[in-house]
């Protein structure tokens, strides 16, 4: 089993584990459509249905087997602001999955970088991966242009690859290795 040694902290932020007490401040932003529009399949949450997510993140606290997901509460001075996860995707090959879902009020500051940072920081420091991706619809230039600051580099344009609100879509991949990752944090806060 793989675990942070929690918290993890940031100049600005926390990342750890959710709570049930998260559930006021995750349902805010998981309720607004401008959240959940570029998500397969998501509509905006209930509160019953954002309590049900938070219990499910809370139990994603490690990394046990190829296939989980870490999902960590990223907390600031308003409380919880977002999400950011990691999808160990491949033992063998070392892979692992970035997500990320923020509440927008606290956009344009960064943290949300920062925040990803961390995580995909953690995935090669302290758990050993090799490359670590991101996907993302293609027209969300918001994710796109955050994978873009973490030093990841666009692989593929996956021209109307997936079925998205009953049209086809594109899907945009971005990656970056351990030797990339350790040369760019040696000159970057993040």
């Amino acid at each position: 089993m793989f675990r942070p040694a929690y918290p993890i902290r940031t100049a600005r932020l926390t990342l750890r584990p959710f709570t049930i007490d998260d559930l006021d401040d995750v349902y805010a932003y998981q309720r607004r459509p401008d959240v959940v529009r570029w998500m397969l399949g998501a509509e905006p949450r209930t509160r019953e249905q954002s309590r049900a997510s938070v219990l499910a993140m809370a139990g994603e606290d490690a990394l046990r087997a190829e296939g989980d997901c870490l999902a960590l509460a990223a907390v600031g001075d308003a409380g919880v602001i977002g999400t950011v996860e990691l999808v160990w995707r491949s033992q063998l090959d070392r892979t692992g999955e970035i997500g990320f879902v923020f509440n927008p009020d606290h956009g344009g500051r960064g943290l949300a970088t920062e925040a990803a940072s961390a995580l995909v920081d953690w995935g090669f420091t302290e758990f050993g991966l090799h490359r670590i991706y991101g996907r993302c619809h293609g027209r969300n230039a918001a994710s796109a242009r955050l994978m873009a600051r973490l030093g990841m580099r666009r692989e593929a344009r996956h021209v109307a690859s997936y079925l998205f609100a009953g049209e086809w879509a594109d899907q945009l991949v971005f990656a970056i290795l351990d030797h990339e990752w350790q040369s760019r944090t040696r000159t970057s806060p993040w």
